[in-house]
């Protein structure tokens, strides 16, 4: 069974608020954790129709059967839940009594905000990190933990990468976007999403994606807010400090997991990723996924940058600790170390008061050692960092 590191995290939680809810996208593994994390509470999922419909038809009575230690699994699906699980958890005032676990970020958190605000922990269960697949089987080679990606399923039994990425994100299409989001252009979504995957590690401009795709601006920023609010993509700030220099304002697209991004993008083989012109931005979008995994696994939320001036000098991540930035950090996907990676952190480490030792770059390499411009590390070692 695969391990995963926010187990600790997710009992920690229990034991200080009275609710905990995991979210994250569909096939991540939620209801697996919940159940192994909490073994000796009920399980009831909200998307059986039984039991929807046994809640709707008498909520109080249904929460007589389900009162203490239930885990609420897809809970956004019945949104009335959550003001009865109000009543109950200030009745009682103890800690751990419900766990909610929920892929429609969206929804989910609308009704939380609404009902369960101080009473609850937020969590976040993203795909496999590639420390995690480190932990559980034989090291997978780069290139094709970039093309396979982090889902589960993918690592628990033999499946195609190619057809389970065609299914997952048919699915997600007919059950997110069209059923509980109501997008009814589907083509013109499908067609959205893939130029999104196309443009990884870019930088998003709504009007830009509004041409390509023949739909108006707005939609092409509704559209990217239900990607991140499914966890399929997200959109990376600029960092706000700037020293002196006008810096960039618009944000860079990446996504979760590079398993569904090179899909997308219509890739078929870890062979034919390792010789794509997308290489570079694959690794890029790898590392900086890996960066937000870790974060969330211990139950942080990510202060993770990029940097661009108007001269074009761009450092690809910035983390941030205390107001201050703490790493700047370049993604190089060769295998082989090349001294001129340090070239921009060089430029503009010095400014920003970082020094060597928060000075990084991570490569597509298994060692790690430092030089006398900063540390150079692997995808293992990025856990560190957070």
């Amino acid at each position: 069974m695969l391990t995963r590191t926010l187990a600790q995290e997710l009992a920690l939680s229990a034991n200080e608020m009275p609710v905990v809810t995991l979210t994250g996208p569909r096939q991540s593994g939620k209801s697996t954790l919940v159940k192994n994390c909490f073994p000796d509470y009920q399980y009831v999922s909200m998307e059986n129709p039984d039991v929807f419909a046994e809640f709707n038809d008498d909520p109080r009575f249904f929460l007589e059967r389900y009162s203490q230690h239930v885990i609420f699994d897809e809970a956004q699906r019945t949104p009335q839940l959550f003001s009865y699980l109000q009543g109950i958890v200030d009745q009682r005032g103890t800690n751990g009594q419900f766990i909610l676990t929920g892929s429609q970020n969206f929804l989910l958190m609308k009704t939380i905000s609404q009902t369960l605000a101080g009473r609850v922990a937020v969590r976040y269960l993203l795909p496999l990190a590639y420390s995690e697949i480190d932990h559980t089987q034989a090291a997978t080679p780069i290139a094709q933990w970039l093309f396979k990606g982090g889902y589960p399923r993918l690592y628990a039994g033999k499946i195609r990468t190619s057809r389970f990425y065609k299914d997952y994100f048919s699915t997600y299409v007919e059950r997110d976007v069209r059923a509980e989001l109501g997008v009814r252009k589907i083509a013109d979504f499908d067609r959205f999403v893939r130029r999104c995957a196309i443009l990884t590690g870019e930088t998003f401009n709504a009007a830009n994606f509004s041409q390509e795709c023949g739909i108006s601006r707005q939609t092409a920023n509704e559209w990217m807010s239900i990607l991140e609010a499914s966890f399929i993509a997200f959109r990376l700030l600029p960092y706000y400090k700037n020293y002196g220099k006008q810096i960039a304002k618009t944000p860079k697209l990446y996504f979760y997991d590079t398993g569904l991004a090179c899909n997308l993008m219509g890739m078929e083989s870890a062979e034919q990723l390792h010789s794509s012109p997308m290489r570079g931005n694959i690794f890029e979008n790898a590392v900086v996924a890996e960066i937000v995994k870790q974060y969330y696994m211990k139950g942080d939320t990510p202060r993770l940058f990029y940097w661009r001036d108007n001269k074009g000098l761009e450092i690809d991540f910035i983390i941030e600790k205390g107001g201050e930035p703490q790493y700047v950090i370049e993604a190089k996907a060769s295998t082989t170390y090349d001294a001129h990676a340090w070239k921009n952190i060089d430029k503009i480490a010095d400014q920003m008061g970082v020094d060597a030792e928060h000075r990084i770059v991570v490569y597509g390499g298994d060692e790690a050692f430092e030089t006398r411009h900063g540390r150079v590390i692997g995808l293992p070692q990025l856990s560190e960092l957070v």
